[in-house]
């Protein structure tokens, strides 16, 4: 099976090698996690350390704010979509009826999947795009009325971006504590692999932790591994025999 490096440090020795290509994985968790950080640095270092190009649709953060925040690592995104290696698709503020000053957008008459879908298609073709984010489903979840239609909008952006060649990240919001491991209760099971970042702490500093719930297709650990996020390489995933 063909593998993603994913670019984030330790991550890829646990998952035999990377994400397999052409699947949707689910990154879930509570506020503060890290699942945009995550989802960015699967972003930028695809495109700088693996000349793969790709695309970030970003439902909920305005993208001025998401190249601002990511320049703290070093992640210079404006850079990279100068030369074509990153797109930045703005869906965040469609949902509101507003226009965007961003180049590549949602139209301000509304958001629409189907539409979602077409931009992602025609930005992957243009670019040779391999990877995309989609953060995050919940902002996607609004247009919907029961869960059985928020599993067939998922399935439909699964299968379109299979066959459009990329490999995919999807980012859910959970809340803190919860036993779920995605917001509605379906995405783990549309999804190939699942991931959950959480908070562990009792009563000292808290630790941020990953856990690879799922992965087809991949040998992968079945522990819970603390993770650190550092100015310097982004998010690190340490092995227990570290700890």
């Amino acid at each position: 099976m063909e593998r993603v490096p994913t670019g984030i440090d330790g991550l890829d020795e646990l998952i035999e090698g990377g994400f397999p290509r052409r699947r949707m994985i689910l990154v879930s968790g509570a506020t503060g996690t890290g699942k945009t950080i995550f989802s960015a640095q699967f972003i930028y270092k695809g495109a700088v350390d693996y000349d793969e190009p790709g695309i970030f649709v970003t439902l909920d953060e305005r993208p001025d704010l998401i190249r601002e925040d990511m320049l703290q690592f070093g992640w210079d995104f404006k850079k990279e979509e100068e030369k074509d290696m990153i797109r930045i698709i703005d869906a965040s503020i469609a949902k509101a009826g507003l226009p965007s000053e961003e180049v590549y957008h949602m139209p301000e008459s509304g958001f629409d999947l189907d539409r979602l879908l077409v931009e992602i298609i025609k930005a992957a073709k243009e670019m040779g795009a391999k990877r995309v984010v989609v953060d995050s489903l919940p902002a996607l979840g609004f247009r919907y009325e029961n869960e059985n239609e928020i599993r067939k909008a998922i399935l439909k952006m699964s299968y379109v971006l299979m066959k459009s060649g990329l490999t995919s990240i999807i980012t859910s919001e959970i809340p803190e504590g919860s036993k779920q491991f995605s917001k509605y209760g379906v995405e783990e099971f549309v999804a190939d692999g699942v991931i959950v970042l959480s908070y562990l702490g009792g009563g000292g500093p808290t630790v941020r932790t990953l856990h690879i719930r799922k992965m087809r297709g991949t040998a992968h650990s079945p522990y819970i591994h603390p993770i650190e996020i550092t100015r310097e390489r982004g998010m690190v995933v340490y092995p227990i025999d570290e700890i």
